[in-house]
């Protein structure tokens, strides 16, 4: 079946266009051509005054819709996450999981390989393996070094659904980074106090981008750029940040994008509001926190987070978007995805000029009209 949708701006990942009809043909994109040239006898979708956007890509979420996915894993937890998720114009994330019990992160998996969601593209574990110096919100408890066979372990249980982990470069072996490559997950530093030198080394051991940009790692002192520094200077590793204002002040965005250019992409590390259990999420106005004040989560979306890209950080609009889907996209190798050109998996954002989500399409289908 084909759908067109007309009359509305269209940023392909690459350019932006004017008076173009995109359509997409089962769960692909076939072309952008003139609105008279579409075909009389398909449906259409009048998009006047909206935004077309490749799907925004999130490599870093906890929870949504009130769900807390790591809180219970459960099909009801990762379903109602995913149905609010893509209700706020996200086509695709990974479930993220601090650290954590071996049972939660073994529960987690079994859920993600038996529930299968088209916006679920995967796992992302975010521990165990870190340094205690620069834990954040994570228990010290469960926090370890990586050992070789309960990595193997791991990830012969999660069978292909672990796709990211976050580790701290100076703690881990690069045996370790290599195993995780083999088998397919994008490594991350993070929660890390390495150094300059260490972070560099990380880098040519395999790691491929960075976690959270500033938050809980070592700092960007001027004798010792740390793993910040790093990042800016390397010529191929990524980093995320969180766009809200609160985790890294605007400023401090600004600058790491002229630093960074395109290998800078947005996350929301998102979460919600948890009162029992290990981790407990405190919701306040604009962010969550742990119960003795530690920052925690963010209350952001992908959608959000690029407004606050435009109107904070003097970001353009074009940018903004690359940097929720193209970006993601190319960390974890998804050469059909965060771009709109023929051939490429038909999962769309569409939002009004004021940044409020209309209608999210995933593998052409229309999700929340």
């Amino acid at each position: 079946m084909q759908t067109a949708f007309l009359n509305g701006t269209i940023f392909t990942g690459k350019e932006k266009l004017e008076g173009k009809a995109l359509v997409i043909e089962d769960n692909r994109i076939k072309a952008i051509v003139e609105n008279d040239l579409v075909e009389q006898n398909i449906n259409k979708i009048d998009c006047k005054n909206l935004i077309i956007s490749a799907g925004l890509i999130d490599l870093q979420i906890y929870g949504g819709g009130g769900y807390m996915f790591s809180d219970a894993p459960s099909r009801e937890s990762l379903y109602g996450m995913a149905d609010a998720l893509v209700k706020s114009g996200t086509t695709g994330f990974y479930v993220t999981l601090a650290t954590n019990s071996p049972d939660v992160f073994y529960r987690a998996i079994k859920v993600v390989k038996e529930n299968p969601h088209p916006a679920v593209w995967g796992l992302h574990f975010e521990g165990p393996y870190l340094n205690a110096a620069k834990k954040g919100a994570h228990i010290k408890e469960y926090i370890k070094r990586a050992e070789k066979k309960e990595v193997e372990a791991l990830l012969r249980e999660a069978d292909g659904v672990l796709k990211i982990m976050t580790l701290a470069p100076e703690l881990c072996d690069p045996e370790i980074i290599r195993l995780l490559r083999d088998h397919g997950v994008v490594v991350s530093a993070g929660h890390s106090n390495a150094t300059f030198e260490e972070a560099i080394e990380g880098y040519k051991n395999g790691v491929t981008t960075t976690t959270h940009l500033f938050n809980a790692m070592s700092s960007m002192h001027h004798r010792d750029t740390g793993l910040p520094g790093a990042a800016f200077l390397s010529d191929k590793a990524y980093a995320s940040i969180i766009a809200d204002g609160i985790h890294v002040d605007f400023n401090a965005l600004k600058i790491s994008k002229k630093m960074m250019g395109d290998r800078l992409f947005l996350i929301t590390d998102a979460v919600a509001p948890v009162v029992n259990g290990k981790y407990i999420h405190v919701e306040k106005e604009d962010r969550f926190t742990l119960p003795d004040g530690t920052l925690s989560g963010s209350k952001l979306t992908m959608l959000k987070a690029v407004k606050n890209c435009v109107e904070h950080a003097g970001i353009s609009l074009d940018e903004a978007l690359r940097m929720a889907s193209t970006y993601p996209a190319q960390v974890m190798n998804l050469p059909d995805r965060g771009k709109i050109e023929a051939g490429c998996k038909a999962n769309l954002t569409i939002f009004s000029e004021d940044f409020q989500p209309q209608l999210t399409v995933i593998n052409g289908e229309i999700k929340n009209d």
